[in-house]
């Protein structure tokens, strides 16, 4: 009998050559996935990569089919789903399952599955393809057929951006107007793009292109490097009008009208471009009321093609109208589960001023002097209307010491609320690691907006993965999109999050692999409750959310189970209107700086320190460590972390019932760390202190041990005088009647002596 690999050798080899396969075209056992990276400790390992027997190509950058091959003792039709599911997944229309004997075919432009004799031949293919696809003339099908760039850096385009490679340039040959790819951040949108204009421009498709996006960063990164293989062909408008190249780049404030000058855009014929392509389409491009928009409709007539990292949602539905559904999506999901993109864990640090809020003391001034107007202040108004900046410091000590105890030269990205509080946090974090910024005095940098020239040359270095310093930037807005830095281990998010399209851009920066310097996966490390919003129904189908339930003494649950350190839409639009409203009196009451509150003396220090990961699926975020602090813990503090301490209870209560059951084992390393708060941690009405001495007191008649008053936990009350005068623990066991009964004992005594 034949195994696969003899099925594949002895037979189907010989009969992809007779039926007009050469060598070019056929790709032997494939892998066309990298496989999912899973993390372990500070290790991880990689789960195997999707791989077909055979892999049939019309061009070096064309696929036609798949052919999975069966051991000859098998049916021929035995391997036709996963040949199936292959075809699918590389967007192609003929798959093939054979067990050297027999032949399967489903061929998905008719839906029909036939047994063969033989295999189609690749020009049979290639015409019904052409047949399904309308595309009738010549010069259209050698068109969609131009090969790729294949001599940036090395790379070749992978399965997924093949199909978005070829979907594009087909669409445009067909004529479709207005085009949109789905690609999550860290995908290669800008190196498709790049691979559709080469076709384009080189069959003289399209000779006159404009590339647009909203970041000067952005269209630098990829007229200088990505389409660098175009050479004098490419050109920025800058200031002035030029019309002597092909391709053109441009920022959509560069070229619009505003209020200093009329457009630089309408200098151009209606009809001077032929292609418009537009990055990160949905951070504004498509919106009715956008100026930007009047860029697009005025010139109508060229082919509009939209890259956005951003799948449908309600706050970016006019991209949709405008563009029409996308010819292709591949999600931030897919690309993790595929091992293109970087896995995650969640830090989240919890500061007492976040979990309960800050409310200045009556007649309290800040730094100028200012009344600070009475209420209470949270994470959304801090850094907008109140301003603590020993929370700033508290953070950037937090964040040093996480860095030290990890990696102090892992390139680290913090988002503020502003430039001023990136800027705050910079000198902060400057100060928190000055027993390296002598020798590296960079090793914290500031970019935004308003550095200019400055902050680009730091982001430069930043990204440069041979240089070390920077190690830290700063930033608000500007490295929230399309900044390619693969390096990048740590996103801090040090600013409310309300936006799921946001979200997703910021931690976009995170998402990209770099091996050569051993980055695999990446940390959030969130100050402000962001990643909330890992719990959207809407964020790529992972992780599920992640709830708690909170139960009583007697381990009933209360409450049901809630969505953790998630508030309601109702109270988040209510809280967001409550800020605007603020900033508006704001700003008619005062017009001119200081914006905001200036507090130099709040109390602030950090309350919960936990850290998630995704599991090997990428489905759920597990706990790995839990951390809380008690020593000046409120009652209102600790109100707001019971749920996530019982949370961890009930995690560690089913992996004990999992293992005693022996369905399944505990990982090494793995096992959650306990929280560090007492177990049954409760604050009593106000009552006057009872000392330690006192405490037994009051179990008189209730619990006795024979003849002790000792106070000391239960664990360590056998082996100390005077219960260890009674004997060994075996024999002051036999006093209560057996060990349950003792045990029963001690746990009850610890009980009264904590209960209110």
């Amino acid at each position: 009998m034949a195994n696969e690999a003899d099925t594949c050798r002895k037979y189907v080899l010989p009969r992809l050559y007779k039926s007009g396969w050469t060598d070019d075209q056929i790709n032997e056992q494939r892998y066309f996935t990298d496989g999912r990276i899973v993390t372990l400790g500070k290790g991880h390992y990689r789960k195997p990569g999707k791989k077909v027997d055979y892999l049939l190509r019309l061009k070096p950058h064309f696929p036609l089919a798949v052919v999975e091959a069966k051991a000859d003792y098998k049916k021929a039709g035995d391997g036709l789903q996963q040949a199936m599911d292959y075809a699918e997944t590389l967007g192609l229309k003929f798959a093939y399952s054979t067990n050297g004997h027999g032949i399967i075919e489903h061929d998905y432009t008719t839906g029909r599955q036939a047994n063969l004799d033989t295999f189609p031949s690749p020009d049979v293919l290639w015409h019904r393809l052409r047949a399904r696809d309308g595309i009738t003339a010549d010069k259209d099908a050698d068109d969609i057929l131009f090969p790729f760039h294949q001599e940036i850096g090395g790379k070749s385009p992978r399965y997924y951006q093949e199909i978005a490679i070829n979907r594009a340039v087909q669409a445009v040959i067909k004529g479709q107007p207005r085009i949109l790819i789905t690609m999550a951040t860290g995908t290669g949108k800008t190196f498709v793009a790049f691979q559709i204009i080469w076709k384009l421009w080189k069959t003289r498709r399209k000779t006159r292109i404009l590339y647009l996006a909203d970041r000067n960063v952005l269209v630098d990164q990829a007229k200088d490097r990505t389409f660098s293989p175009c050479g004098d062909a490419l050109c920025k408008i800058q200031g002035k009008v030029v019309k002597s190249r092909e391709i053109y780049f441009a920022i959509y404030q560069a070229i619009v009208d505003d209020e200093r000058r009329p457009g630089l855009y309408k200098e151009y014929p209606r009809d001077f471009f032929d292609l418009i392509v537009v990055d990160e389409c949905h951070r504004g491009s498509a919106k009715d009321e956008s100026k930007w928009r009047e860029i697009l409709e005025y010139f109508n007539s060229a082919t509009q093609i939209g890259m956005t990292a951003t799948p449908l949602r309600t706050d970016n539905v006019d991209t949709y109208h405008y563009f029409g559904n996308p010819i292709f999506t591949y999600s931030l999901a897919k690309g993790i589960d595929d091992g293109f993109l970087a896995p995650y864990r969640v830090h989240r640090v919890v500061l007492n001023v976040d979990a309960t809020g800050w409310r200045p003391d009556k007649g309290q001034l800040d730094r100028f002097g200012r009344e600070i107007p009475d209420g209470e202040y949270h994470t959304p108004e801090f850094e907008r209307i109140v301003s603590l900046l020993a929370r700033t410091e508290l953070a950037a000590k937090h964040l040093t010491e996480y860095l030290k105890r990890t990696d102090r030269f892992a390139k680290t990205i913090v988002f503020c609320v502003d430039q001023e509080h990136a800027e705050d946090m910079r000198l902060a974090l400057h100060r928190a690691n000055e027993d390296l910024t002598k020798d590296h005095p960079h090793y914290v940098a500031r970019v935004v907006s308003d550095e200019g020239k400055i902050g680009r040359g730091h982001l430069d270095d930043f990204q440069d993965p041979e240089k070390d310093v920077p190690v830290i930037l700063t930033t608000s807005q500007m490295l929230t999109t399309g900044v390619d830095v693969p390096t990048c281990k740590n996103i801090v998010l040090f600013k409310p999050i309300r936006s799921i399209v946001d979200f997703k851009q910021i931690i976009g920066r995170g998402t990209r692999l770099f091996t050569d310097k051993d980055k695999l996966w990446f940390t959030i490390i969130d100050y402000t409750g962001a990643t909330r919003l890992f719990s959207d129904p809407e964020f790529d189908g992972f992780p599920e959310a992640i709830t708690q339930e909170e139960i009583n003494e007697k381990g009933e649950i209360i409450g049901g189970e809630q969505v953790v350190v998630e508030e309601s839409p109702e109270s988040e639009q209510q809280r967001e209107a409550q800020l605007q409203a603020i900033l508006q009196a704001e700003q008619t009451a005062e017009s001119g700086p200081p914006r905001k509150y200036y507090v130099d003396n709040a109390e602030v220090r950090v309350l919960q320190d936990v850290v998630l990961e995704l599991d090997e699926h990428g489905k759920k975020l597990r706990t790995v460590s839990y951390t809380l602090s008690v020593r000046l813990a409120t009652p209102l503090e600790m109100d707001r972390c019971r749920g996530a301490r019982t949370h961890h209870r009930r995690l560690e209560g089913a992996r004990r019932r999992t293992h005693a059951s022996g369905r399944g084992h505990e990982p090494q390393g793995r096992r959650p760390v306990r929280p560090s708060c007492p177990h049954r941690l409760q604050w009593p009405a106000p009552q006057p202190t009872r000392t330690r001495g006192t405490r037994p007191q009051r179990q008189d008649g209730r619990v006795r041990l024979p003849e002790t008053r000792s106070p000391r936990s239960p664990q360590l009350v056998l082996e100390v005088p005077p219960i260890s005068e009674r004997g060994t623990p075996v024999e002051i066991a036999k006093l209560f009647g057996g060990a349950d009964k003792l045990r029963d004992a001690l746990n009850k005594l610890q009980e009264m002596l904590y209960e209110e």
